[in-house]
């Protein structure tokens, strides 16, 4: 049908056919090589990283104080309807891709590009808020050894500079950030690095995950036995009360426990890898909710033994800042100064890794858009010597790159909750639609306790989006409109879907990562 003849509805709703998208992606079969302790430490992998280093320390500082423990339950329970959800479409499309791509072939061309949307916030401005964090192990590692970058140039504009907890004093006076220089050199160097092209090895991934993982298990391990030899005395200066009285606006008691769920949601931010991995795990049916599920577990008991050993031995309302686990290093005593220099750079190197892999997600996303025609071309123009999408990659890395610069790292956390938030529960959505609309398809998977868990996973998704602040919440719907707005003015006009066109001839950019490495 002309693009003329079709009313605004039916070009909205246009959906990929998934014979589309599969001559699109042109993947090779997969072998199904993954068993459930596979598919276990995968997840685990994926899980672990930026969230515990970064979000941690506001979330229990401004929100639950020490029961930040029992938020990191709440978020992961919240991350399984989803994951589940996430297992069953991508068993039951023979695509590989983000969720964008689920939304086209389900939801139509529209939600797609809400998703789009939504995975700027997810992929993008979480670089921004991970580019924070390294700025802040950065300039505390570097202070270790005597070098000291100028205050005014390690936080977001027009912000009081805090140092253990309490407002920088210089002469007299508050010392305010101009710009936060260490965030935006790295997400600048790394989008020039991308734009040259790199290229995750899994042996090299594998390294960084040991580190990461190495990291956390020396603070545990130290931490627990500095916090088990003084274990009364702490629990009575800094667990009593444990949850502090709700003082309104969801900071603390219950309300700041949901609060703070939202928060630390972040630290979950890459589970989906388990779910993406369903065309090569041996017996979908049995290994899926094994590692999803497994994994979610592992990384709750492990970030709220974190949790448990930064409270303790630390005041909670000294973590607002951009490296909690830094200030608790450095509580260790002289005598483990080693150590804490080492978590410091262990912490940088996984951090870097995180802002790479997800800078490169965005860029990924922008290119298969761009390809649909739902983005200027431009986006997939290819470097004719490095092959990627460099004006693609250099926008991508100037918008993360201000973003950190300027903004302050809360603010840009809640959005990117917000927008994973959001995107996931259209995932659960797209689960609901595809059983009534094709329920003859074959699934490798299929969500437990349907529909009760896709319902859950909506409703869960929907309540912590509602406990977020109402000014974040504005800008979220401000982001929405200018992007329903220019999918009105540009990409309802240019869609390839809509003219019948295909980008099969398109350079292949390399596979996308799906699920970031957080």
């Amino acid at each position: 049908m002309a693009v003329e003849q079709q009313s605004v509805m039916q070009r909205m709703f246009a959906r990929k056919t998934i014979a589309q998208v599969q001559r699109e992606s042109a993947n090779s079969e997969l072998k199904r090589s993954l068993g459930k302790w596979n598919l276990l430490l995968l997840g685990v992998g994926c899980i672990i990283g930026a969230g515990i280093f970064v979000r941690t320390g506001s979330a229990a500082a401004l929100h639950a104080g020490p029961a930040v423990m029992l938020s990191f339950v709440v978020a992961g329970i919240v991350c399984a309807f989803a994951g589940l959800c996430y297992a069953e479409l991508s068993s039951t499309l023979p695509v590989s891709g983000s969720a964008y791509t689920y939304s086209y072939t389900t939801l139509g061309e529209f939600v797609a590009w809400i998703m789009g949307a939504l995975l700027l916030l997810e992929y993008g401005l979480a670089a921004s808020v991970v580019a924070v964090g390294w700025g802040g192990y950065v300039v505390s590692l570097l202070a270790d050894f005597g070098l000291v970058i100028p205050p005014q140039f390690t936080g977001p504009t027009g912000q009081a500079v805090m140092r253990d907890g309490a407002p920088l004093i210089v002469d007299g006076v508050a010392v305010t950030a101009i710009f936060n220089l260490p965030a935006f050199f790295i997400c600048m160097a790394l989008s020039l690095l991308l734009v040259v092209g790199v290229s995750e090895s899994a042996k090299v991934n594998n390294v960084i995950v040991a580190i990461k993982v190495s990291v956390l298990a020396a603070f545990i391990l130290v931490g627990g036995y500095i916090v088990l030899s003084n274990l009364p005395e702490l629990v009575a200066t800094n667990w009593t009360p444990f949850i502090p009285e709700n003082t309104g606006d969801g900071e603390f008691g219950f309300d700041g426990i949901m609060r703070a769920a939202s928060i630390v949601f972040f630290a979950y931010i890459g589970f989906e890898a388990v779910s993406t991995a369903g065309q090569e795990a041996k017996d979908p049916k049995r290994d899926m909710p094994f590692g999803i599920i497994g994994s979610l577990v592992v990384c709750t008991v492990i970030y709220m033994l974190v949790a448990a050993i930064m409270t303790l031995l630390v005041p909670y309302e000294t973590l607002n800042v951009p490296d909690p686990v830094a200030v608790v290093v450095d509580s260790f005593g002289a005598q483990w100064s080693w150590l804490a220099k080492t978590i410091k750079v262990g912490a940088i190197i996984g951090l870097t890794s995180v802002v790479l892999v997800l800078m490169y997600a965005q860029t990924r996303i922008f290119y298969t858009m761009a390809r649909d025609g739902l983005l200027p071309k431009i986006f997939s123009r290819v470097h004719p010597r490095f092959h990627t999408p460099y004006i693609n990659t250099l926008l991508v890395g100037t918008i993360t790159a201000v973003a950190a610069g300027f903004f302050d790292i809360n603010v840009l956390g809640d959005m990117t909750s917000v927008g994973t938030l959001a995107a996931f529960a259209i995932v659960c959505l797209s689960v609901i639609y595809l059983r009534r609309a094709a329920p003859e398809l074959p699934r490798g998977f299929s969500v437990p306790l349907y529909p009760l868990t896709p319902i859950l996973g909506i409703l869960s998704c929907l309540y912590l989006i509602e406990s977020l602040p109402k000014h974040v919440l504005m800008m979220f719907v401000y982001f929405l409109v200018g992007a329903i707005f220019i999918y009105f003015v540009y990409g309802m006009r240019n869609s390839n879907l809509q003219h019948d066109q295909l980008a099969d001839d398109a350079p292949d950019m390399g596979e996308f990562p799906g699920p970031v490495v957080d």
